[in-house]
């Protein structure tokens, strides 16, 4: 099952998210109260992406900006070559 991790913002907590969550048949993570540091790794990850693609196009269809999302993962999980792990990539 794909794991969401967000924050405890009133929007990830609603009973209308949780339901959306629920109906994807995905599991909701939340970093806890007062540990930001939790939330670091996601909030980095989507910031790079919103920088290296978003950004750089425009889409018309949600369904185009769902193909990129997810090429995005795939090239950072598998590609993109990172300093921090000495130079290979998260996989």
């Amino acid at each position: 099952r794909p794991l969401l991790h967000s924050d405890r913002g009133f929007q990830y907590t609603s009973h209308q998210f949780r339901r959306m969550i629920e109906n994807a048949n995905m599991t909701q993570s939340m970093s806890r109260v007062g540990r930001c540091i939790d939330n670091g790794p996601i909030e980095s990850f989507w910031g790079k992406l919103k920088c290296e693609k978003y950004r750089r196009n425009s889409y018309e269809t949600f369904e185009e900006l769902q193909h990129d999302i997810d090429e995005y993962i795939h090239f950072y999980n598998h590609d993109r070559l990172q300093e921090k792990l000495n130079g290979l990539s998260p996989v």
